[in-house]
């Protein structure tokens, strides 16, 4: 009896050093140093240090950079659309698109000049729109790639009954979901019409892909397939102090002070 528990004993022990040895060789370090990080849909990143951006390849390797010093820092980077980049600088006001080059796409957006002097969160749309939340009025508003607005909420105070101090938002298929930690994450359509609230509290940031949303939730990756309601989460087996955590087609991406660490997620 005591020789078959010392073997199974043995035979756990085995699988696990095997298990965290596999994943030891699939896991990817690169020497970046970011205030924050994107990553696209085929697995470049992009790191954003004050006013630079940098794009490197899957494999580590930098690709480009652009700064534009008169600017200031970059307060955002949305790479839903990698060959039309954009970064938002909130102390100006200003919006820059890139190409994938980090070349620059198209003339600056002044939102002052639209109009708008307290944009708070700016993101991409489909067909080379954007998204704006002008937080004097608590509006969502969609322009097309002309900067003419094609889309608003209305006052989301009086829409939703309720005052929101959004962080982050995003569009994506066919949807804007905005964030608001302390009430949830707002859903409009491409008209800027209400959908529905989805009760995810205390949330930073978030991705999605098909109809699920991907957060990270007391050091879990946790996913909410917000058609059938379902949320599942597991265990983030990494080392603590990273900054940032974001996941994209089936890969982690943790950042700490000097690095980006890649992990494979089944």
């Amino acid at each position: 009896m005591l020789k078959k528990n010392a073997l199974n004993t043995f035979l756990i022990f085995a699988f696990t050093l095997v298990a965290f040895k596999s994943q030891q060789v699939s896991q990817k370090k690169f020497p970046i140093k970011s205030d924050f990080i994107a990553v696209d849909n085929i697995g470049n990143l992009y790191a954003v240090k004050d006013n630079e951006l940098i794009k490197y390849s899957s494999t580590g390797k930098m690709f480009a950079r652009y700064s534009d010093l008169k600017l200031g820092n970059i307060s955002h980077v949305d790479v839903t659309n990698p060959l039309k980049i954009l970064l938002y600088y909130r102390d100006y006001q200003q919006i820059v698109f890139l190409d994938n080059q980090l070349s620059l796409n198209s003339q600056n957006v002044s939102l002052e000049k639209l109009g708008f002097e307290q944009s708070e969160l700016v993101c991409s749309g489909a067909n080379n729109s954007f998204w704006i939340y002008d937080k004097q009025n608590n509006e969502l508003l969609r322009f097309n790639e002309n900067s003419k607005k094609i889309a608003a909420t209305g006052n989301l105070k009086q829409v939703l009954k309720i005052e929101i101090n959004p962080n982050y938002m995003l569009e994506h298929n066919g949807l804007l979901f905005l964030n608001c930690p302390d009430s949830g994450i707002y859903v409009f359509d491409m008209f800027g019409a209400y959908v529905k609230v989805i009760s995810l509290k205390n949330l930073s940031n978030f991705q999605s892909t098909e109809n699920i949303l991907y957060f990270n939730r007391d050091s879990s990756l946790c996913s909410y397939h917000y058609k059938q309601f379902e949320e599942s989460c597991q265990k983030i087996h990494q080392p603590k102090g990273y900054k940032q955590v974001l996941y994209l087609n089936k890969h982690m991406y943790l950042t700490y002070k000097d690095s980006v660490v890649v992990l494979p997620i089944n």
